[in-house]
């Protein structure tokens, strides 16, 4: 698909989180897709070299308290970037666009007022289809793996960023 890879100039990132600390918020609703997206979370932080021992997970009831709970980890000054999950699929209410909405918007704050990349690894889908194709096990597309790569590249960046 277009879009995916980098185009032809731009660098690659280099990936390296054997010094970084990670917190993973994880939503318990919809946890048939959540776990799935956590099994990526844990594949993308250990292919960038995260030690298992420096990833902490916690569960939240839903993807409207992935903010409260990623802006917490992110204010402890006990980890370097927060891996959000959750999956929002789309009902027959408005109920989808205040959930989908607000956790976005609500992790966008978080990581902008305390300034540790907090990657959003929240579905916001039609339909179950979508969040099965959307974290799909290895070989697959995965939106936790793809988030815990955004948090190790983007913690890594910040700190150079701020240590020159």
């Amino acid at each position: 698909m277009a879009g995916d890879h980098p185009a032809e100039g731009v660098p690659e990132a280099v990936l390296d989180g054997t010094d970084l600390h990670v917190a993973v918020v994880a939503a318990r609703w919809n946890s048939r897709i959540t776990l799935r997206l956590l099994e990526g979370v844990q594949r993308g932080l250990a292919a960038a070299g995260v030690p298992e021992a420096q990833v902490t997970v916690d569960w939240v009831p839903g993807a409207f308290e992935l903010p409260l709970a990623a802006k917490t980890w992110a204010l402890s000054g006990r980890v370097d970037a927060v891996v959000a999950l959750g999956c929002v699929i789309r009902g027959e209410t408005t109920h989808y666009e205040a959930v989908a909405g607000e956790c976005a918007g609500g992790i966008q704050r978080a990581q902008l007022e305390t300034g540790v990349p907090i990657a959003f690894g929240a579905l916001t889908v039609e339909n179950l289809d979508q969040a099965l194709a959307r974290s799909e096990g290895p070989g697959g597309h995965n939106v936790g793996e793809d988030g815990a790569k955004v948090a190790v590249e983007m913690a890594t960046l910040l700190s150079r960023i701020r240590n020159g």
